[in-house]
């Protein structure tokens, strides 16, 4: 059986429905990825170079 992913919410999300963000779990060298508003839904497994790689994209000035 697999153990339960750790979830944690981005900073910015908020209890409240229209400031809901993303959860992110981290396991094995994969960042899985899902809506905080969904809780068990879909998710995006990608392996952590790549989401290294995402994050150095998104942080970078426009």
């Amino acid at each position: 059986m697999r153990d339960a992913l750790q979830w944690f919410k981005s900073s910015y999300s908020t209890e409240e429905a229209d400031k809901s963000c993303v959860e992110v779990a981290n396991r094995s060298h994969t960042i899985h990825v899902r809506d905080s508003k969904l809780g068990h839904g879909p998710q995006l497994a990608i392996p952590a170079p790549a989401w290294a790689d995402f994050i150095t994209y998104a942080s970078a000035d426009a």
